[in-house]
């Protein structure tokens, strides 16, 4: 048997190695370039791709897990470093290299500090082709399954026109150069949504299906329709074409929480319907409880789709708040927060985001 103390400095030595390897993993696929250290490391024996970035820039955030994505890929091959630079922290080295704007990329070839500009799209495959023609390399970014329902005349009708769903349609042609270009993005707002069953993403190869495309006035590609629960005639989508465009108007049509990563916001879960109850329930004495738990579970009766569901946690919750006491919602939102700074699974991520935003209004 091991003594405490010898178990709490396995435990110890234990979090530190998990501490190492996770600060190393991000601090060593991308090369942090300084004032001290860029001539040192670039120009030298491998080529460089350098993102110059700032802090603050929305579009450098943009980039910054795909840059990752990239570094990791190449954090194999000793004849490329992907590096980048903090242009707030280290104004003299962006100014020498002409940065006026952030994010800048260039490739900066081996034994050289003459930088050529990456003009191609913020993407961690586009970056990747470059790096691979500009420094003779041949490496992939590993692909992720799609979340992009295939439809055709077959399923279409099945799919689209299912009155329990929300279903967004890119009618495309192979050949349209605007639809490549919108690919990466359409499979990336795929990705966020898809743990929300009623939401599907979905496109159709107009091209193909001529008839298909005839039927919903397609004319141009790619035309982007919605299909809502409510309206199967299909609307237009005339928003902007990046990954927050789409994602706000997913959020406001179908009435989701998720940001860019697809997580759950802290909005998710919230029924506005029940927040006058819930207030009446904390403030009420353990028998005046009982009574208003009841009006509670009339009130949830009344919801209808995901609502309902999150109807049905708020009681769970609310019962389990009778049961374990006042502090529970306290206790178990604390409990839920350091679960969720865990490594766990995206269906459990959900689960504990959405206690966690209910019990808020029980606290």
């Amino acid at each position: 048997m091991w003594s405490s103390n010898s178990m709490m400095m396995v435990l110890c030595v234990g979090s530190i190695a998990i501490i190492f390897l996770i600060s190393t993993a991000s601090a060593n696929d991308v090369v942090v370039l300084t004032e001290d250290n860029f001539e040192k490391e670039v120009g030298k024996d491998r080529g460089a791709l350098v993102e110059f970035y700032a802090p603050w820039c929305g579009h450098c955030k943009k980039l910054a897990p795909e840059y990752e994505k990239l570094a990791t890929s190449f954090k194999k091959t000793n004849t490329i470093l992907i590096g980048k630079v903090d242009c707030d922290e280290h104004k003299s080295v962006c100014t020498k290299y002409g940065v006026s704007g952030y994010p800048t990329v260039q490739w900066f070839p081996k034994a050289s500090l003459k930088p050529k500009k990456f003009e191609g799209a913020r993407t961690a495959e586009a970056l990747a082709a470059f790096v691979n023609i500009e420094g003779g390399t041949n490496v992939k970014i590993p692909s992720v399954p799609s979340s992009v329902v295939v439809l055709t005349p077959d399923n279409f009708d099945e799919i689209a026109l299912d009155e329990t769903k929300d279903v967004l349609v890119e009618f495309y042609a192979p050949w349209c150069g605007h639809c490549k270009a919108l690919a990466y993005t359409y499979e990336k707002i795929a990705a966020v949504f898809r743990m929300e069953e009623e939401v599907v993403i979905a496109n159709v190869d107009a091209d193909e299906y001529k008839d298909l495309a005839e039927k919903y006035g397609v004319a141009a590609y790619p035309s982007l329709k919605f299909f809502p629960k409510n309206n199967k005639a299909g609307e237009d989508f005339v928003g902007g074409h990046d990954l927050d465009d789409f994602v706000a108007f997913i959020n406001e049509k179908c009435g989701t929480n998720r940001d860019e990563q697809g997580q759950l916001t802290s909005k998710a879960g919230i029924v506005a319907s029940l927040d006058n109850l819930v207030k009446e329930f904390m403030s009420a004495d353990d028998d005046e409880k009982k009574v208003v738990f009841s009006r509670l579970e009339e009130e949830v009766k009344k919801l209808k789709g995901s609502a309902a569901r999150y109807g049905s946690l708020y009681l769970k919750l609310a019962k389990s708040g009778m049961e374990k006491g006042a502090d529970y919602a306290k206790n178990e939102s604390h409990r839920l927060e350091r679960m969720l700074k865990k490594s766990i699974s995206a269906e459990k991520a959900d689960e504990f985001t959405l206690k966690k935003n209910i019990l808020s209004t029980f606290v």
